[in-house]
């Protein structure tokens, strides 16, 4: 794989969050040898880096979009079986949720989903069919006409430059950014209701109008302590910030309404911090539980904190300068922090008083010295101009009456579930926050309009800015990193470009055959039974 100068190999993905990964495994599968170029040292994405336990649709234990998708949820647990100290009765729990958090009945700390797919990775690594070059990204691509040809690397500790080669190529980044390096043609932001006849599209399209971004921080609480970090930069203008369609500055516990948009009150505790399921902001991503480990193995309950107060909407991040993105990745973290302060020192308690200075930051769970995640929460990024667009119309309840499921796609490549959910905008919009049906992945949103050999792994395939806000959750997001890798390596295998497997009934069959082989569900059972994604049926316990 290596060579002199850099590295060549069939499958080239950049991106180590869940689609890269994802993408990689499905690849390593199918035979294919992979370099994987991720610039943290952390893979996993949103799961790990971001610190974003799971948001998973209701039947996650009972039905699974994928087999590989399992796997992953099975290695975090096991981890927790073999090397912590949990309880008799949580390690045979055969669902077990580390933290007992109300967002998924698999919230964990990241450092374990770090560890697990290492280990799902290490096999493929062992063997030297999979490179994994952490610390690295890209500076640049070389492009003859619709083809990708390599991709200049950089080593961010030492500053080489490196050339790797591939015939397929993958884009798993966060933000879409190899799109933009390749000349793929995209789309930031959100679309014009002309354009896509949405129900909840703009009437003008507005690249710059982009989802709050979060930085997530861990910590937990020892009542009695003193803990308060020191006053972040900017904390005074922060704490009256306010968005002209709330009802409140960010920095309190009541807040719009994600659905309504009517005054909602949630604080940070609203019972006792030992017992699981209480609706409050510390069990809804609770991460850690100490119930469920031996004495004194953990001395407090550890939470993860991604909530609505913590939304960073002031500037765009996407299709910027690099200092003006900087600038507000900096902005960002320091409100986030600033968040935290405030709850350290002024926010009401449940029992009176003002303030929790026995909270305390807990980097060592998400690999930061300072407690935040190595990594902001991006909701979305660059899409592909795709041969197909998911649209509102697809997958939304209201936009499709008479209607009892989502559109079936005839090039279905897999399955996900969850609400469209959009954060409030960089324009000062409020949240969208809609009923939406199961719905599936088709191939032709992987497959941009021009280039032939690159496809999208995560967020950045073909949907709107309205649709991205269901497609973009965890398992949602590893099953098109699947269909992406998979597609790479068949596509590879029959010397075609990707596009072909779809405009050809037999190929598109064989190759559904082939991700049915590999325990990829392309439809849901019993397809348009099954419950949508109601707010009665599925209410948001942290808001993704």
């Amino acid at each position: 794989m290596a060579r002199a100068g850099g590295w060549t190999t069939d499958i080239a993905i950049v991106g180590g969050g869940l689609g890269g990964v994802s993408a990689a495994l499905a690849a390593l599968r199918l035979g294919r040898r992979v370099v994987l170029v991720e610039a943290l040292q952390w893979l996993g994405g949103q799961l790990t880096a971001q610190g974003v336990p799971p948001d998973e649709y209701p039947w996650i234990e009972s039905l699974q979009s994928s087999q590989s998708y399992a796997q992953l949820r099975r290695a975090i647990r096991d981890y927790y079986r073999q090397h912590l100290p949990l309880t008799a009765e949580a390690s045979r729990a055969l669902c077990l949720n580390p933290g007992q958090g109300n967002v998924s009945t698999l919230c964990h700390e990241p450092w374990v989903a770090a560890r697990a797919i290492d280990g799902l990775l290490a096999p493929w690594q062992a063997d030297g069919q999979l490179l994994v070059l952490r610390g690295h990204r890209v500076l640049r691509a070389e492009t003859d006409g619709d083809t990708v040809r390599a991709l200049h690397l950089s080593n961010l500790v030492s500053g080489d430059e490196a050339v790797l080669q591939a015939p397929m190529f993958i884009d798993a980044t966060e933000t879409g950014e190899l799109l933009l390096q390749a000349g793929v043609e995209h789309v930031m932001g959100a679309e014009a209701q002309s354009s896509t006849q949405e129900p909840h599209a703009l009437a003008q399209a507005d690249p710059m109008d982009q989802q709050a971004v979060t930085w997530c921080f861990a910590m937990d609480h020892r009542p009695g302590e003193h803990h308060v970090i020191d006053k972040p930069e900017g904390y005074d203008r922060f704490r009256s910030l306010q968005l002209d369609c709330w009802p409140n500055a960010q920095y309190s516990w009541t807040l719009s309404d994600f659905v309504t948009h009517q005054p909602r009150t949630r604080p940070l505790f609203a019972g006792d911090t030992d017992t699981a399921g209480v609706y409050d902001l510390w069990h809804a991503r609770r991460i850690a539980w100490r119930g469920h480990f031996q004495s004194g193995a953990y001395e407090s309950d550890i939470t993860l904190a991604n909530w609505p107060q913590m939304d960073y909407w002031e500037q765009p991040l996407i299709g910027v300068s690099e200092a003006e993105e900087q600038h507000a990745l900096q902005q960002a973290r320091q409100f986030s922090l600033g968040f935290f302060y405030w709850m350290q020192t002024e926010a009401p308690r449940h029992d009176g008083g003002f303030g929790y200075p026995g909270l305390r930051l807990r980097g060592d769970v998400l690999g930061t010295k300072d407690g935040l995640a190595q990594q902001v929460y991006w909701r979305e990024g660059r899409r592909i101009q795709a041969e197909f667009t998911v649209l509102e119309q697809h997958v939304g309840v209201a936009a499709r009456p008479g209607q009892d499921g989502a559109e079936r796609f005839f090039d279905s490549v897999g399955i996900g579930a969850y609400r469209i959910d959009l954060h409030p905008s960089t324009r000062g919009r409020n949240t969208v926050d809609i009923d939406s049906y199961p719905f599936q992945i088709p191939l032709g949103a992987l497959l941009p309009q021009r280039v032939d050999n690159l496809l999208p792994a995560c967020k950045n395939l073909g949907t709107t800015r309205i649709t991205n806000g269901a497609y973009r959750e965890h398992a949602t997001e590893w099953s098109i990193g699947e269909a992406a890798g998979s597609l790479a390596a068949f596509a590879l295998q029959r010397t075609l470009p990707p596009r072909a497997v779809r405009s050809s009934p037999g190929l598109l069959q064989d190759f559904q055959r082939l991700l049915q082989s590999q325990g990829v569900l392309l439809e849901w059972p019993r397809y348009g039974a099954l419950t949508p994604l109601l707010r009665t049926g599925y209410q948001h316990a942290g808001h993704g």
